[in-house]
């Protein structure tokens, strides 16, 4: 675990994107970490070098088992000029966590985030300057070794690419509308749910592709037995104001422990608002509609931080939430968390981790 960073700097700079135009995910920076992994000889050969492609033996167990972990996380630059991480301690530890449920082998949280730190301030350069941008950082363990059979690999790439990105939804904190799937599944409970793997990605994507057709941003799942009870809505964690209760869906294996979600529960709790982890059924959102108690719906994540939701549509019915308007609690959320990501906030539970 002590083994040397080796850093090789890139002879041809890219040009830096113009902050105005960033999006989501489309630019990447001048430089990777990669670290390799043998059976009997562990994690090895840490090194920073010039972004490029990944040889692959046509064989290798990710291209045919799916055996493939990543992480989520951003580095923001302050008003002040100095840049920040938000609590890349918990994605760590998560990605380790998630490691065991793939059989892939365990990374020393702690040393991963040293060696993301170091990737960080070799690309100091192209975390954005512009309000509401941020460098995204994709930590992603892939298995390499060459063969064909059902079996954990013996061997492992782990790097990480970063990207300059703007808002995740091209409309920005604008509400938007979900469509409630009653068909498909993105996860059960006993499954890969709650592990960030690229399997729950490609389970989401018909689903995605056919709500954005029918005018919806996303889609919000339902569990996989009954179809009823609410479970993440498109790659975010969901709450619901219902009265004057905030409640989200409870972890139980078929949803991601999310840090923003994490993040949003302690705030509320800070707040002495009432917010609880329960089961909510589609049934309920109806009732409470109908009664004129629901008041807001949003999704929480690293890429949009927090994203609320105007109208929910099943089976034919509608739910226009809020007047189809930014809802006070999201906006106070998103207003705090980007508050104190960019250091203009404080920062109670020391959540963030300066360059």
């Amino acid at each position: 675990m002590a083994e040397t960073l080796r850093i090789e700097r890139t002879t041809t700079p890219r040009a830096r994107p113009n902050e105005t135009d960033l999006g989501f995910g489309r630019q990447f920076t001048d430089h990777m970490l990669v670290v390799e992994y043998d059976e009997g000889r562990g994690w090895h050969s840490p090194r920073i070098v010039p972004y490029g492609p990944i040889a692959l033996d046509p064989a290798a167990a990710v291209l045919h088992y799916g055996q493939e972990l990543f992480e989520g996380m951003k580095a923001f630059r302050g008003k002040d000029g100095n840049v920040r991480l938000f609590r890349p301690d918990k994605n760590c530890r998560r990605m380790n966590e998630g490691a065991a449920r793939l059989c892939m082998p365990e990374f020393d949280p702690a040393w991963m985030e040293e060696l993301i730190t170091e990737l960080i301030r070799v690309e100091e350069d192209w975390v954005p300057r512009s309000p509401g941008t941020a460098l995204y950082i994709r930590p992603t363990m892939i298995a390499t070794e060459p063969f064909l059979g059902v079996r954990p690999s013996k061997k492992y790439t782990f790097f990480v690419i970063l990207s300059p990105v703007g808002s995740y939804f091209s409309g920005g904190m604008a509400p938007v509308k979900i469509w409630v799937e009653p068909k498909y599944v993105r996860a059960a409970r006993g499954g890969l749910g709650a592990v960030k793997t690229g399997a729950n990605y490609a389970a989401s994507l018909l689903a995605a592709e056919q709500a954005k057709k029918a005018g919806y941003a996303q889609v919000l799942w339902l569990d996989a037995a009954e179809h009823r009870w609410f479970e993440e809505v498109g790659t975010m964690n969901l709450f619901v104001k219902i009265g004057d209760e905030i409640v989200t869906p409870p972890l139980g294996g078929s949803i991601l422990d999310g840090v923003t979600r994490d993040s949003v529960i302690t705030l509320l709790r800070d707040w002495g608002m009432k917010v609880v982890e329960r089961p909510i059924a589609i049934e309920e959102i109806a009732t409470s509609f109908s009664r004129g108690e629901l008041h807001e719906i949003f999704g929480t994540g690293t890429a949009a931080v927090i994203s609320p939701v105007k109208e929910l549509a099943f089976r034919g019915e509608s739910f226009v939430v809020g007047n189809g308007e930014i809802g006070p609690v999201a906006r106070r959320l998103y207003d705090t968390i980007t508050g104190i990501q960019a250091g203009t906030l404080a920062d109670p539970h020391e959540w963030v981790r300066s360059i």
